[in-house]
């Protein structure tokens, strides 16, 4: 029997993960799991994030727990297993480094439009809440893993055109195309965290990717200091990014 394929799409909030783990959720022979490392990260940093307290009670908060499960058996036995994780979610001991078996890729977007979006729906944002450093980071270290070149996709290269990168994607990663990627049923999912009503409102709507982004948004000073910090670790990783 062959050997399923862990798939771990290391991505910042806001940044069209959702709808990618939509995506993958439209194929057939993919399971995929939302952020399991949010209960945990709320657990150990104290956070007050949005819907704070049901994440920690919903999900098992034990990281080393946590990352058993995720490199443990695929659930309903598919074949190919996708996972949304987040990197600034990452503030224990457990890394990208304990999972050396799956297949990594990142999800990147414009730092402006991320916190044009992170700000609508929670009032203050810091730079290390968008993940970008420690994204990089990990970028590093899958390509030290593997030896390959790391996988990174933007979020608007995708939306501008899927089918094309998400194809790209699937080539990357070694595993077959399924049309399946490219739609799905709108409304919320067994797998989805219990943090959807707050944070999937669009998604759950949606049956597919949404049009191209528009022209960047007009920020505040302190919405513009924090995009402005992230700048630098997103122009690094826009070098790795795929291209067609």
């Amino acid at each position: 029997m062959t050997d399923p394929i862990r798939i771990a799409m290391w991505s910042g909030p806001r940044n069209i993960s959702t709808a990618m783990m939509r995506s993958f959720g439209g194929r057939s022979d993919c399971a995929v799991s939302d952020e399991p490392f949010y209960g945990a990260f709320l657990n150990t940093t104290g956070q007050r994030q949005p819907m704070a307290d049901e994440v920690i009670a919903s999900m098992d908060c034990d990281w080393q727990s946590v990352a058993d499960d995720m490199r443990g058996p695929v659930p309903d036995g598919k074949p190919l297993w996708y996972q949304k994780h987040m990197p600034h979610h990452m503030v224990s001991d457990v890394t990208i480094a304990d999972f050396p078996e799956h297949r990594h890729a990142f999800l990147i977007r414009d730092p402006e439009k991320v916190v044009a979006s992170y700000t609508a729906k929670r009032v203050e944002v810091a730079a290390d809440d968008l993940g970008y450093e420690r994204q990089l980071q990990y970028v590093d270290q899958a390509a030290q893993m593997t030896g390959k070149p790391p996988i990174v996709l933007d979020s608007a290269d995708i939306l501008r055109d899927p089918e094309a990168h998400l194809k790209a994607l699937c080539a990357a990663l070694e595993i077959a195309w399924d049309d399946g990627m490219l739609s799905w049923k709108a409304g919320p999912r067994e797998s989805d965290g219990v943090w959807a009503t707050h944070w999937y409102g669009r998604v759950l709507e949606t049956t597919g990717f949404g049009r191209s982004e528009s022209a960047a948004p007009q920020l505040d000073a302190a919405a513009q200091h924090v995009a402005d910090a992230c700048g630098p670790f997103y122009e690094e990783l826009s070098r790795y990014k795929i291209s067609l």
